[in-house]
């Protein structure tokens, strides 16, 4: 099972990303740009993904992933209940959001340094 704590390492480490408490929610931005944010309770993790697939991946996997609200749907973002989720998976969708707001370049210099992929 994956925990807030693995994300917190990972995205205090991604390159322009830092942690922010929103009314009592963490979440990680690189800039103004949230990538990552839980809920109160951390049960569930919410994070940038491509519009254009997330009904695949909500309707591939619905034990662990789903729509945001309503209000929400305007953004490229999905829900992941943690309690399905591995470490290593959590990590790996953590760093996919990420790279959406970072430019392509930084992006490069992790795979560069991370061959591998998320430690």
């Amino acid at each position: 099972m994956a925990t807030v704590d693995d994300v917190r390492a990972l995205g205090s480490e991604l390159e322009r990303s830092y942690p922010v408490r929103v009314r009592g929610r963490l979440k990680f931005r690189v800039g103004s740009l949230v990538y990552v944010a839980f809920s109160l309770d951390e049960s569930v993790m919410g994070f940038a993904f491509p519009k254009e697939e997330r009904d695949a991946l909500v309707g591939g996997m619905p034990e662990k992933f789903e729509l945001p609200s309503e209000s929400d749907m305007r953004f490229p973002w999905v829900h992941a209940r943690m309690a399905a989720l591995e470490s290593a998976e959590a990590r790996e969708l953590v760093v996919d959001a990420w790279r959406m707001v970072v430019p392509r370049k930084v992006s490069d210099a992790y795979d560069a340094a991370h061959p591998g992929g998320p430690g």
